[in-house]
């Protein structure tokens, strides 16, 4: 293992390069020029040494091919770094020869094509390239890309045509787990082992959970997804693709995945139910809560391309005689049970939106106003068979966040909400074809 800083005689980073390019992957920089502060190439990049013991592993050395044996040059000597070369603020002769130890840990010799394994051994994903990025000041490593997307990059590399480089910049999903999630790095390792407790995964972002679970072999995927708690399994699923939300559910104990349908938000549930096989998907729905799997029928009528296959049937609505101070009571009480809240919505006693406050108007209203007096009364609407480009013309043209959908006898139904119109244009992967469920 090299020394640490307090050992004299070794020079250890003192930070990144002056300049460098924010962040790069390690299969677009292996093999590029390494130049001299004159200019001149002394030799190609071929791996970089990072040091153990922290959360995002510092890099500490690069390893440099030259004519002769490869060199171990500080990184406090680079001066400038991105995907196209490397160079030094020293000149060639400056160099002080010192090669790799037997302890050194380069991350592509050693961490490329391991596999990520979690605390019980079980192998999840392989690592097809390496992130590399600022953190503090610091050159680190920060995280594993493990799809598709690192081992074409590694396997075309600069044979990436600009068509199929758009179409991957574009289509196909990030996977990456990032190095926080990762025990520390150790001399000659074997294999890479998920963070413990298990439960630090709970609090990755559902769709990085999902990214990993994806690239799980089929035989893992449902046991480390049951080992979620209910809150994170119930955000993750809407993330999966389709046909691993179909594997799942349909494997699991139907209490356990009613359960955690239950604590989805309606119109992502009923998307799940959607895609399963009519019979699974009225056998859980026979299971769940009267209310939420009347909620999911109901949705479940309305074709996916409409604002009522957009919308979510969880919203708040207030009397108008309400005082802004009252209002918020509730929405603090409430709120729990509601996917967001964007807006506050008044309705007469038939349930039909009568005016709307912005949650910066109510929180800026003074407690006592009432909300017949500071609300708005120029409200926009669709009805359930309003198609989607429509509800997206009308919320783009008005700058709204979220608009009512209501019946023909304007009834408030549900709300379409900014996430399901961002969803338009860029689709997730956990995108619904037709339900088939009737």
């Amino acid at each position: 293992m090299r020394e640490s800083n307090s050992t004299p005689g070794r020079v250890r980073p003192a930070g990144s390069p002056r300049y460098f390019l924010g962040e790069v992957f390690v299969s677009e920089v292996l093999s590029k020029p390494a130049l001299d502060a004159a200019g001149d190439e002394i030799g190609r990049v071929q791996d970089f040494i990072v040091s153990p013991g922290e959360i995002f592993p510092k890099v500490a050395f690069v390893v440099v091919k030259g004519p002769r044996e490869p060199v171990v040059i500080p990184w406090e000597q680079v001066a400038f770094f991105n995907k196209k070369f490397l160079s030094l603020n020293i000149l060639g002769r400056e160099i002080k020869l010192d090669a790799v130890k037997e302890n050194d840990i380069l991350i592509a010799r050693d961490i490329l094509d391991k596999q990520i394994v979690d605390v019980n051994g079980a192998k999840i994903v392989r690592v097809n390239d390496l992130k590399l990025g600022e953190v503090k000041g610091h050159f680190c490593l920060i995280a594993a890309d493990v799809g598709i997307r690192g081992l074409i990059r590694r396997l075309l590399g600069r044979r990436i045509k600009d068509q199929l480089g758009r179409f991957i910049h574009h289509r196909l999903p990030h996977h990456l787990i990032g190095w926080n999630y990762l025990e520390h790095l150790k001399p000659k390792i074997t294999r890479l082992t998920l963070s413990v407790p298990r439960g630090l995964l709970n609090r990755m972002h559902p769709a990085d959970l999902a990214s990993v679970i994806q690239q799980m072999p089929a035989r893992d995927r449902i046991v480390f997804y049951e080992s979620l708690d209910l809150k994170a399994a119930a955000e993750v699923l809407h993330e999966l693709e389709p046909a691993v939300q179909v594997e799942i559910v349909s494997r699991m104990d139907p209490e356990h995945a009613v359960d955690i349908l239950e604590r989805m938000p309606p119109d992502e549930a009923t998307d799940v139910l959607g895609d399963l096989p009519p019979p699974k998907a009225q056998k859980l729905m026979a299971l769940m809560n009267r209310e939420d799997a009347k909620e999911v029928q109901d949705l479940l009528a309305h074709t996916e391309d409409t604002a009522g296959g957009l919308m979510t049937t969880e919203f708040l609505t207030f009397s108008p005689d309400l005082t802004a101070g009252e209002t918020i009571e509730i929405i603090r009480k409430q709120s729990a049970d509601v996917e967001t809240i964007y807006y506050v919505y008044m309705a007469d006693p038939n349930g039909r939106p009568i005016g709307v406050l912005s949650l910066r108007e109510l929180i800026m209203a003074t407690p006592e106003a009432r909300l017949s007096e500071i609300m708005t009364t120029r409200l926009k609407t669709v009805t359930p068979e309003t198609h989607q480009t429509e509800v997206a013309k009308t919320m783009s043209k008005y700058n709204l966040v979220a608009i009512p959908v209501v019946d023909r006898d304007r009834k408030m139904l549900g709300v379409v909400t900014i996430d399901d119109i961002v969803d338009l244009l860029v689709p997730p992967v956990s995108k619904k074809k037709p339900r088939r469920l009737k």
